[in-house]
């Protein structure tokens, strides 16, 4: 274990002893071992989803209109009944073919807009509905043809903050990779202070056993100049296109980002494009953070920046991942 050990005081930040300069840092290319990666990677990859893909944050599926995405080169349409609860299936309508995603909801019923088919999300004319989940961060649909393993009845959510003490955000992005260029990117904790120096200082990787199949992490969020949050961290992937970073002491104990990468198809020139959806679901016990939750709709925009900005740089580490495998020429 490591020297440092992340304790929560009586203030939440700290304030570093010395500063080292970015090339200065303990190397952690030699920890960092390929095989490692590769190696949590297949375990990762072989986990079950029950063919459930994360389709998009819970807010952004708003009550009047519907939401169309193309899941593993299925077309998808989804929207909210009147009672709130999601529904979907296939986003071509069953009549002409018209993009269901571009109609409208009326009453919580999807309304055609070429001929005025109309779907409560039911089976009717041809058309065959999704099984689909609201985790209230998250949306989840079900693709038994595209996922091809046995079916369960609810995808496998992350355990997460209790809501009522929590703030969550969600930030979507795509990339030219595929999923497991994703995810492989997450099971590589070594990066972080070198690639995003922005963010993170002072990281040192505790424990990357394959029996515990995680990565225990201690690392220091870098707020301003020499003031960070120290906190311990550890990374699980629970199934295939999923990885869970939850901080288990420190500042924000309890608290989890969530990677999800969902295949979306090719592109015009044959590349495969993944969307990475990930939810920050931030929660605290100190007073303070009352008055965060009381902010949300501020807060919201903040944290999403922040997984921006690192997923900016990320989703390069994938697309580049991706582009070596292709051409037969990826190191690891």
């Amino acid at each position: 274990m490591s020297a440092r050990t992340p304790r929560r005081g009586r203030f939440p930040l700290a304030l570093r002893g010395s500063s080292v300069a970015w090339e200065r840092q303990r190397p952690t290319w030699r920890e960092a071992r390929p095989g490692l990666i590769a190696d949590a990677l297949k375990r990762a990859t072989a986990r079950p989803s029950g063919n459930w893909y994360v389709l998009c944050a819970a807010r952004d599926l708003v009550a009047d209109r519907p939401r169309g995405l193309t899941v593993a080169g299925e077309e998808v349409v989804a929207w909210r009944g009147a009672d709130g609860r999601v529904h979907a299936g296939p986003g071509a309508c069953p009549h002409l073919g018209a993009p269901l995603a571009q109609s409208r909801v009326r009453c919580g019923t999807l309304v055609c807009h070429w001929h005025g088919l109309a779907l409560d999300g039911g089976p009717f004319a041809g058309w065959e509905p999704f099984p689909a989940y609201d985790d209230g961060v998250l949306v989840w649909v079900r693709l038994d043809r595209s996922g091809g393993e046995e079916p369960t009845e609810r995808p496998a959510v992350p355990v997460r903050p209790d809501p009522a003490g929590a703030v969550a955000a969600v930030w979507s992005g795509v990339g030219v990779c595929e999923p497991e260029d994703v995810v492989a990117n997450r099971l590589d904790p070594w990066h972080g202070a070198w690639f995003h120096p922005y963010s993170f200082v002072d990281l040192t990787v505790l424990d990357a056993g394959a029996e515990a199949d995680c990565f225990l992490v201690d690392v220091s969020f870098r707020l301003a100049g020499r003031v960070v949050v120290p906190v311990r961290a550890r990374f699980t992937a629970p199934g295939p296109r999923t990885v869970v970073m939850e901080i288990v002491e420190g500042e924000g104990l309890g608290s989890v980002v969530e990677t999800h990468a969902t295949p979306l198809g090719q592109d015009d020139r044959g590349r495969p494009r993944t969307a990475v959806v990930e939810a920050v679901v931030a929660a605290s016990d100190r007073p303070g953070f009352g008055v965060a939750r009381a902010a949300a709709p501020l807060v919201r925009p903040l944290m999403k920046a922040a997984a921006g900005r690192l997923w900016r740089d990320d989703l390069a580490y994938a697309e580049r991942r991706w582009e070596l495998r292709s051409e037969g020429r990826f190191p690891g």
